[in-house]
């Protein structure tokens, strides 16, 4: 070969290379804390980057906070007429107990055909898939029509402080005029009644994550006190964790259920009936119809004989879309007169229509992929990044397809 000569190019299998990077970012711990003492997402940011740059497109990073990194590139599209696009995935991952596992979660291991690892659903394959993608269609000549943002975040499991939320604060001309978005958990197929429904993310659910606090009188405990801070902590989180919640589902789950009804045949059947077709899917689908409130932390006391004067506790709180000051009441009035509920993290509920020349696009995408697909919208329980892309005007919509075994608990 001469100088002069090219090099030959060697093939790649985007098939083999969507797994192979999902397995390089498992090997990456991003454990997010909550408490930034996790080892941050700089090392996943600096290879996701180095990916892009492979195929010539640049980054930018975004660190506000010290290793709490972003990567924000733009894949130039065709038509510049044609608002740009948001794509985003989040780098972090929540911790994970390598006793509860049965491989090591930061091994990246493949087992019977299955990849395992933290991350490996939530959301390094999505992850994993976009880089592909990107990468594949660069090395082809391939640009999109419509220019594309790609965002990997940092901290979308802790409430996108360090991430989506810092990006909108601080470098909102990144991703500011894209007017719709792509993230997480939509997408994956479920078996109902015979048939594969992929369930699409058109809205979450909101976030508030409260904090309660009790005063009482400390004293020794041979005494009797008839104001003790722990007894009314205990029944505040009491009556807060087991409050019976109505179903009220919005307009995606009522699309959804319609959707249920159609391919079971079961047109007369109850909320809690139409819900069981989704086998272990349920759990999740149920959680969108209705608020949630879970007691998760205790602080109280320093001595089993002596009475504290304060005790403390905090829920995660989940509501549906406008509920927010009808849920956080109904919270406070559970707690009693004598606990204070204060929200440290309130972030809103979203939900968008499920129409439109996206909504459109992906359904097509599965049907290509997928011709007996069924496709249905649904309100997811947790929350993304989204929430900060909504404060910009960019309505999100999760979009990660996935064609699962029909008996798989994903």
């Amino acid at each position: 070969m001469t100088a002069d000569a090219p090099a030959p190019t060697v093939p790649v299998d985007p098939a083999a290379e969507v797994v192979e990077i999902c397995r390089n970012l498992i090997r990456i711990d991003t454990t997010n804390t909550g408490d930034d003492t996790g080892p941050g997402e700089r090392k996943a940011a600096e290879y996701v980057a180095e990916l892009l740059a492979e195929v010539g497109i640049e980054s930018t990073v975004v660190e506000v906070t010290p290793g709490r990194t972003n990567v924000i590139a733009r894949w130039e599209g065709t038509d510049p007429s044609l608002p740009p696009l948001l794509v985003h995935g989040h780098l972090d991952v929540v911790p994970a107990q390598a006793g509860d596992w049965s491989y090591d979660p930061f091994a990246g291991e493949i087992v019977d055909g299955y990849l395992y690892g933290r991350g490996a659903v939530d959301m390094k394959d999505f992850d994993a898939m976009v880089l592909s993608v990107v990468r594949a269609r660069q090395r082809a000549g391939l640009p999109p029509r419509r220019t594309i943002v790609l965002a990997f975040t940092a901290d979308e499991e802790a409430g996108s402080i360090h991430g989506a939320h810092k990006i909108v604060d601080h470098y909102r001309d990144l991703v500011a005029d894209c007017t719709e978005a792509i993230g997480e958990v939509g997408g994956f197929s479920t078996d109902i009644g015979g048939k594969r429904l992929y369930l699409l993310e058109s809205g979450e659910k909101g976030l508030a994550w409260m904090r309660l606090s009790a005063q009482g009188t400390a004293g020794h405990g041979s005494m009797v006190r008839d104001n003790n801070a722990v007894t009314a902590i205990a029944r505040a989180i009491t009556a807060i964790g087991e409050h019976d919640w109505p179903y009220e589902p919005g307009a995606s789950m009522q699309i959804l259920l319609e959707k249920v009804k159609e391919l079971t045949g079961a047109t007369e059947a109850s909320t809690e009936e139409l819900l069981a077709e989704f086998g272990p899917a349920a759990r999740m689908i149920r959680a969108g119809m209705r608020n949630i409130s879970n007691p998760t932390m205790l602080d109280a006391g320093y001595k089993v004989n002596v009475i504290p004067g304060e005790a403390h506790a905090h829920v995660d709180g989940r509501f549906l879309p406008g509920q927010q000051d009808a849920f956080l009441a109904q919270v406070r009035a559970l707690a009693g007169d004598t606990v204070s509920v204060d929200p440290l993290t309130l972030q809103p509920a979203l939900e968008y229509p499920f129409a439109g020349d996206l909504v459109d696009a992906m359904t097509v995408a599965l049907h290509a992929e997928d011709p007996e697909a069924h496709v249905a919208p649904y309100l997811m329980s947790g929350g993304t990044d989204a929430k900060a892309w909504d404060r910009l005007g960019i309505r999100s919509y999760g979009f990660t397809p996935l064609r699962l075994p029909a008996d798989l608990d994903f």
